[in-house]
């Protein structure tokens, strides 16, 4: 690499600012009264026998105390006189495995011991029918034998298309509880075809199969459990739009337009499904979503242990370290990828050594005629961005944002061995 860094030796990486965002701040104040509440007033579930077995699908998303929230809603079937137990809600993702989506939930803290009814992940499939388009619509085994089904999932923004329906109920439904071979049938056709694709299978399941209800999940800007709205089957449809337009009005973001280079710390699967959310980044992997800022550079450094090695998402970056290609697992990549059917996520951008050499490369080749004025931000991951670091060029405008508390600067950008040293 010696002629690589004979190229960047003599670009600076610039003094930075630290900018202190407020965004939309609500907690909910009591998870399990919320949901007990609700659950036990549904009508639906006076119809149902006592002992009905119900299975609770839950996805692998980072989402804020998805363990108290899975165990509330345990506590109110059981409650009722019902048995509850968790089903894998999650696609592919633990390398479309019983035990590695068992291992996922683990992860996230839902365990027989914490929420109090057994586990039971699974990839089995059972066929229940096909769409219009010619899709075969297939439903996880174990969920469909139950006397009930549940969904809990956060309502949110998607990564790749942008439509009534994005990630959420209707989402989980479709994909989730199709596991992967259901995911591979969703996805077959594209993400052009998404939108009217999980409408379609999830009306069919609704028909089909014995779904009670779902637990919708809206955060703060800052990641708060927000609001937990738990539905009757029969208003999902109805409902879910609604909720998707109160998750997207609080949503952060980093709040500038144009940006030269754009350092993002980690990328992770707990933070977005494409590692490095593009709503945030500006970067999509599909033409069927759009927003965020224009970037002209954007370097990624490191991959969360949560991810277990799988970087989709790495493709929408520019440049890379070694550090991270060093924790990739491709065929997990891959395998997420191609069910996916989008490969550009998969991708390998340009790999440097260091840190310290990805940034100053972003820098190089990010189009400006004075490298003293870069646009540069740097930012922790995608979810986090109350805090951020800011160039010179960008304090003024950045300190006339009405959501900005404070800017505080110059600091040097310190590096150990060629690693940037952690700033927030």
């Amino acid at each position: 690499m010696d002629a690589v860094r004979s190229l960047i030796e003599n670009i600076d990486i610039p003094p930075m600012y630290r900018v202190r965002q407020q965004f939309y701040v609500n907690p909910l104040d009591d998870v399990e009264k919320s949901c007990t509440e609700q659950i036990g007033a549904l009508s639906r579930l006076q119809k149902l026998h006592k002992g009905a077995r119900i299975a609770i699908a839950v996805g692998s998303r980072g989402i804020s105390n998805i363990s108290l929230i899975t165990a509330s809603v345990v506590k109110a079937l059981k409650d009722l006189g019902f048995e509850p137990f968790i089903v894998s809600g999650m696609a592919s993702h633990g390398k479309a495995t019983d035990e590695g989506q068992t291992e996922l939930l683990a992860e996230l803290g839902v365990t027989e011991e914490a929420v109090g009814c057994p586990v039971r992940a699974s990839v089995e499939v059972v066929e229940i029918g096909t769409i219009a388009s010619g899709l075969k619509v297939y439903m996880d085994r174990i969920a469909s034998e139950a006397d009930g089904i549940v969904v809990i999932n956060r309502i949110k923004t998607h990564t790749a298309f942008h439509a009534d329906y994005e990630s959420g109920l209707v989402k989980m439904l479709a994909i989730g509880l199709g596991n992967d071979i259901g995911a591979k049938s969703c996805h077959q056709l594209g993400f052009g075809k998404m939108a009217e694709n999980i409408v379609a299978m999830t009306r069919m399941k609704l028909e089909k199969l014995p779904v009670l209800f779902g637990v919708a999940v809206i955060e703060d800007g800052v990641e708060n459990v927000s609001k937990i709205e738990v539905i009757d089957a029969d208003d999902i449809l109805d409902r879910e739009p609604e909720l998707l337009k109160i998750s997207k009005s609080y949503m952060p973001s980093i709040g500038i337009d144009q940006i030269d280079v754009l350092v993002v710390d980690r990328m992770g699967k707990e933070i977005s499904g494409d590692g490095m959310d593009p709503n945030i980044t500006g970067r999509y992997a599909t033409p069927y979503a759009h927003g965020g800022p224009n970037v002209s550079k954007l370097a990624i450094l490191s991959v969360t242990e949560k991810s277990h090695g799988n970087v989709i998402g790495v493709g929408q970056a520019d440049l890379c370290t070694k550090r991270l290609f060093e924790a990739a697992e491709l065929e997990t990549t891959y395998v997420n990828s191609l069910i996916a059917t989008v490969t550009s996520v998969a991708r390998l951008p340009m790999i440097l050594p260091t840190d310290h050499d990805a940034i100053k490369a972003a820098i190089l080749t990010c189009n400006i005629m004075d490298f003293s004025h870069v646009r540069m931000v740097r930012i922790r991951d995608t979810l986090h961005l109350g805090e951020m670091l800011v160039s010179e060029a960008l304090v003024d405008e950045v300190s006339a944002k009405k959501n900005v508390v404070s800017v505080e600067g110059p600091l040097e950008m310190k590096f150990e061995s060629g690693t940037a040293l952690p700033v927030f």
